[in-house]
């Protein structure tokens, strides 16, 4: 009997061989975006068919963070996911959850995810947004655009306007921070809760050493 996992040595091989891929979406967030995405889908008892390809395919096309266009990274990737689904003879029937699971987990698509699959997948690509991955990738990617990781003068904006594309930290509250409200499932939730308070205890840790 064919699993829907018997087919992830060739979403890998698709990966490895035709994506392109920014330093926040590599194929390390790949993987992990995976592992969460399975660990929400048994907790809440999702397709499998649906959440496995969408979780490997769901950055297969990227655009950069400061790119104009994107909002239509995800759509796009959607497009790609799906011809390369059905040149390996994916069954069809996933087809239409996969694309919509892919197109909506973007927060700039601002796409709503109508499925508890597709609610699944923008849960756990945000959850890797969050705790130690989180502020690893959130200063890599600051770093990217030449920005700094805190400003000097006010490094917790306490008496200016937050501006993330000069500062790393000031991310974490234009952004960071929010998204557990954001969290479609309640697995993703109480998991986000979690990786949110280690990133404040990492700010309260900064904060001793900086100032």
């Amino acid at each position: 009997m064919t699993l829907a996992t018997d087919f992830e040595p060739v979403f890998k091989d698709f990966l490895i061989n035709s994506a392109t891929h920014d330093l926040a979406h590599d194929m390390s967030h790949i993987k992990r975006v995976v592992s969460t995405a399975k660990m929400l889908a048994k907790q809440e008892q999702a397709d499998l068919w649906v959440i496995i390809p969408a979780a490997y395919l769901h950055d297969c096309f990227t655009y950069p963070k400061n790119h104009a266009e994107r909002h239509l990274s995800s759509q796009l990737a959607a497009d790609k996911a799906l011809q390369f689904l059905i040149s390996i003879d994916y069954p069809a029937h996933t087809y239409q959850a996969i694309y919509h699971a892919i197109a909506a987990h973007s927060f700039s698509a601002d796409i709503v995810p109508t499925s508890l699959e597709a609610q699944i997948i923008q849960d756990a690509d945000r959850l890797d947004s969050l705790g130690a991955i989180g502020i690893a990738r959130c200063i890599q990617v600051s770093s990217s655009f030449e920005g700094q990781l805190y400003s000097d003068n006010d490094p917790f904006a306490e008496k200016r306007e937050l501006d993330d594309h000069r500062y790393a930290i000031d991310h974490f509250f234009t952004k960071l921070f929010k998204l557990p409200k954001t969290m479609n499932t309640k697995a993703g939730q109480k998991e986000a809760n979690k990786r949110v308070i280690f990133m404040r205890q990492y700010l309260n840790q900064l904060r001793q050493e900086i100032l």
